[in-house]
């Protein structure tokens, strides 16, 4: 099985469904129903309950032949479209001592598993890695056959150089035609305001958005004890420093950039989730995808 798809985290996160908060194309407050009052629909078809459906629509007559639980599924019914954007910058590829992976190894497996969630209940998924520009773009697609290609870039992809943020954020918005549930996974190590700007932009295009910011927890306590020699991964400059002598100022600004992302997410109706790169990640992610399918929230 691929490094990305850890079953581990898989195993934490079965059963659960990628819920939406806010009305998207097809995808209404969790269910698979339309969100146009009104609408002539009729039965269709029938596919697998998965914890979190709309008991209503549950075919016990099916389950009475089947001793297997079914849903009704209707012919004007769509399916809501999930977007993968995935930081592949040079900073990803950072790894602490006290850390098992990298952050990028660390995102591809947060990117696969949501990816393997959405999937999975007949959802369409696609991904963007972000670079210079929007890399390995694949559009959203909801047959069980788009979780190989997707892995693929994921797998196939290195984290290198620079990302243009502010350029980013506009194509992304360009290029995502039909409002879906967009979920970023960074360490978002920039500007907040950069990334605030972005993210507004995205849900005033409608869309339904999801931080998920990576961080090696040397990142937030500079652990450092002895003259270092920092190197930049997305440029070429290093600098020499006594850690001791920076320590309680880094710590400020990580922890004053932190606090501005997670105010300003709340204040733009985006989900947020820290995720450290020594913490148990299917847990996390199971806690926060269980959290939003409770919400309910109508937008």
């Amino acid at each position: 099985m691929d490094r990305s798809l850890d079953p581990a985290v898989i195993s934490q996160l079965e059963g659960l469904a990628l819920r939406a908060r806010r009305v998207v194309d097809g995808f209404l407050a969790g269910s698979h129903r339309n969100p146009r009052q009104g609408a002539s629909i009729e039965f269709s078809e029938h596919r697998e309950y998965t914890p979190g459906d709309d008991l209503r629509y549950l075919d016990w007559k099916a389950y009475g032949r089947t001793d297997r639980l079914y849903l009704k599924q209707f012919e004007d019914e769509t399916n809501f479209s999930a977007m993968l954007v995935v930081d592949g910058s040079g900073s990803m590829a950072y790894q602490g001592r006290e850390s098992s992976w990298s952050k990028w190894e660390c995102a591809q497996v947060v990117a696969a598993a949501l990816a393997w969630l959405v999937i999975r209940q007949g959802d369409a998924a696609g991904l963007a890695i972000v670079g210079p520009g929007l890399d390995h773009w694949l559009p959203p697609a909801a047959m069980p056959g788009q979780l190989a290609p997707l892995l693929d870039r994921l797998e196939t992809r290195q984290p290198d150089g620079p990302t243009q943020w502010p350029a980013v954020w506009d194509e992304l918005v360009d290029r995502l035609s039909c409002r879906s549930i967009v979920m970023v996974v960074s360490d978002l190590l920039v500007d907040p305001d950069t990334s605030l700007r972005g993210l507004a932009a995205l849900r005033h295009a409608g869309h339904d958005v999801i931080v998920f910011q990576i961080l090696d927890p040397a990142e937030r306590q500079f652990p450092f004890r002895r003259l270092t020699r920092f190197r930049d991964l997305e440029g070429n400059r290093r600098i020499l420093t006594d850690p001791r002598a920076v320590r309680a100022a880094y710590r400020r600004e990580i922890a004053a950039l932190l606090k501005t992302l997670q105010c300003g997410c709340q204040a733009a109706a985006v989900d947020y989730l820290l995720v450290e790169t020594n913490l148990s990640l299917g847990f996390a992610l199971a806690r926060f995808l269980a959290h939003r399918t409770r919400a309910h929230i109508w937008g």
